[in-house]
This record gives C-alpha cells, sequence and structure tokens, in this order.
C-alpha cells in the first residue's frame, strides 16, 4: 500500500510539473531548420538501435542454429533452411528502418 500510494504522489509531482510545459507555444520549435535537425539526429539514433538489435537477433539465432545442429546433425537441412529465413527477416528490419531514415532526412 505504500509503494501504491509513493507512486500516487509521483504521478500527480510529475503531473502538475507537467503542465507549465504544456502551455508554452513552442516558437521555436517551428523553424524548418530545428525541425530538420531534429529529424537527422533522431534518424541517427533510430539507425544504431535498429542495427544494434538487428546484430544481436543474427548472433542469437546463430548461436542457436548451431547448437541444434550440434545436437541433431540429421536435421541440418531444416535448421540450415530456419536460420537463413530468420536470417533474412531480421536483416529486413535494418533496411526497413534505413528505408525510412533515408525518406525522411532526403524530404
Amino acid at each position: 500500500m505504500k509503494r501504491l500510494g509513493a507512486m500516487a504522489a509521483l504521478t500527480i509531482l510529475l503531473l502538475v510539473f507537467a503542465m507549465p510545459v504544456l502551455a508554452q507555444d513552442g516558437g521555436a520549435a517551428t523553424n524548418q531548420q530545428d525541425v530538420l535537425k531534429w529529424v537527422v539526429i533522431t534518424s541517427g539514433f533510430s539507425m544504431a538501435i535498429a542495427s544494434a538489435l538487428c546484430g544481436i537477433a543474427q548472433a542469437k539465432a546463430t548461436a542457436a542454429a548451431c547448437e541444434g545442429l550440434a545436437r541433431n546433425p540429421g536435421a541440418a537441412p531444416a535448421i540450415r533452411f530456419a536460420l537463413i529465413l530468420a536470417l533474412v527477416l531480421i536483416e529486413s528490419l535494418a533496411l526497413y528502418t534505413f528505408a525510412i531514415v533515408f525518406l525522411k532526412v532526403s524530404a
């Protein structure tokens, strides 16, 4: 119960301090150069995050496929097909992210 009260107090505190932010007009953010600058920065971060997560996922998929081949060499064709399909789908995430970043930054 004490934890719930603390969370409620924190939520109310955050909402009270968020009100002045919502009251501002945001005149500086309407400048096209400022918006483009933030689009470029966030695009770089999104590509970095997508590449890192794809690398981790590909490493885990490859490790699992190698472990599966070591345990059951007779299932090599099925494991190899599943690995290639998984790697293609994982890599498509990075390619889609790159395409979106390219379209947003060049526009």
